[in-house]
């Protein structure tokens, strides 16, 4: 598996460091109910890879992953958890 990078990240505007004392950026599993924060790369960079590596959204060509990107800015901001964020990504995949 090819993964998305922080070199083939569109957006530089990310913050790489954790932004709260309890925010550990080595710490970035993938619980459903573990709210994302688009503002940190390292989380939206995680969120990208793991789900290319559960479902068909390869990121092999890296056109997969700079897809999720984008569409992480579209995200309408009341929808915060891993699993509803994922849920929007499979419903809206097509319009984007």
């Amino acid at each position: 598996m090819v993964y998305y990078t922080k070199a083939d990240m569109i957006y530089n505007d990310y913050v790489w460091r954790a932004r709260l004392e309890h925010d550990n950026p080595n710490i970035t599993g993938f619980p459903d109910d573990v709210l994302l924060d688009r503002n940190e790369g390292y989380e939206v960079l995680y969120f990208i890879n793991a789900i290319a590596k559960h479902s068909n959204w390869s990121v092999s060509n890296k056109s997969g992953g700079k897809k999720i990107e984008q569409m992480l800015r579209k995200l309408p901001g009341h929808i915060r958890s891993r699993k509803n964020i994922y849920n929007w990504l499979v419903q809206n995949w097509g319009q984007f």
